[in-house]
């Protein structure tokens, strides 16, 4: 994922905090094969927070737990079934954006081993907090 032109023309500062390569097993597809058992994808979840301050006190109120997002992103995964990638991606950035001091969030989802030619295929999206 290049995150390097991600939020260059934005007029605010923004911290970006990301979660890499989150590997889980996921009930995912449209195809029968696909709903017989659970299969590998990757996520990848950039977000960005508002940065008033730049350098501040360093307490973890300053910011996004890393941790609690994983653990939301794994609960929405094991509870659910989905068809389609792009569902399950529009419905972790809905999840994040709750967090009022979430302005963007970019999530790209990979399914690992469905084309074996290929190391994954998947959609990206990226949203902004609108409220």
């Amino acid at each position: 994922m290049n995150f390097s032109l991600l939020w260059v023309d934005h007029p605010q500062s923004l911290r970006r905090i990301f979660i890499r390569n989150l590997v889980l097993m996921a009930r995912i597809g449209v195809y029968d094969f696909e709903q017989e058992k659970k299969q590998r994808i990757q996520i990848n979840i950039s977000i960005g927070i508002h940065d008033e301050n730049r350098i501040g006190i360093d307490v973890l109120s300053r910011t996004v737990s890393y941790a609690d997002i994983v653990d939301e992103v794994k609960k929405t995964v094991n509870q659910t079934h989905f068809y389609l990638v792009e569902t399950l991606t529009e419905t972790l950035a809905e999840l994040i954006l709750q967090n009022k001091r979430i302005q963007v969030v970019r999530i790209m989802i990979e399914k690992l081993d469905i084309i074996s030619e290929a190391a994954g295929v998947g959609v990206e999206i990226e949203r902004w907090n609108t409220k």
